[in-house]
């Protein structure tokens, strides 16, 4: 029997304090504030300033015939410019080399090493070429083969305006422009004018002295 009494007591004081929880509950929702080390833990996480646009990443160009600063079209070819920043935030682009210069056309590179061996890539990505931006002078575009969407590590500098490069319909689809130089065309000028001819598995216009990539890193624009 005293068993009983004290289980039933207890289940009494079980009872009480259920019946008080939920205004115990809504007292401190409503009239306590959050303990402070939950205060300090949203403060650390939230976000000290607005994070940055980029609408129009910058990246320099560091060669070995100088520096150029390179604008990318984040709005206009996203595709490409995520493609290339991939590469650069890799470090891939370090070490490669400009290996196919033509002086009235365009330099070309990002796919080779000084030895000439050939850099590893990724997939290939879809061609923006329908963007609307033309292959002007100082313009960045994505090198291809014949195959329309087969533009993977490779790009080109037009170092006069191209606009036979230009999309045009399905049957001449064209050449995505990603960005343009902002400033350095002076060294992709220098780049132009070096002295090409056979070389490895290039039967012309691969530079005779190697016009090396050393590095290609995001900078404040």
């Amino acid at each position: 029997m005293p068993l009983i009494r004290s289980c039933r007591a207890l289940a009494l004081v079980f009872a009480l304090v259920a019946m008080a929880m939920p205004q115990i509950i809504a007292a401190q929702e409503e009239g306590k504030p959050a303990p402070e080390v939950e205060a300090d833990k949203l403060a650390a996480e939230a976000p000290k300033e607005k994070p940055k646009s980029e609408a129009n990443p910058v990246v320099l160009m560091k060669t070995s015939m100088g520096d150029v600063k390179i604008s990318l079209f984040n709005d206009k070819a996203p595709i490409s410019v995520a493609n290339f920043l991939s590469y650069v935030d890799e470090k891939s682009y370090d070490g490669t080399i400009f290996h196919r210069v033509i002086k009235d056309f365009m330099i070309q590179g990002g796919g080779y090493t000084a030895d000439l061996s050939k850099k590893e890539i990724k997939a290939a990505i879809k061609n923006e070429a329908e963007n609307g931006i033309s292959n002007k002078r100082g313009t960045l575009a994505m090198a291809r083969t014949n195959i329309v969407d087969s533009a993977t590590s490779q790009f080109f500098i037009n170092v006069v305006d191209n606009s036979f490069l230009d999309h045009k319909s399905p049957r001449e689809f064209g050449y995505a422009v990603f960005g343009e130089v902002i400033d350095g065309m002076d060294v992709v000028d220098k780049i132009k004018g070096a002295k090409t001819g056979a070389k490895g598995p290039f039967t012309s216009d691969c530079p005779q002295e190697a016009v090396t990539i050393l590095s290609i890193r995001r900078v404040e624009s």
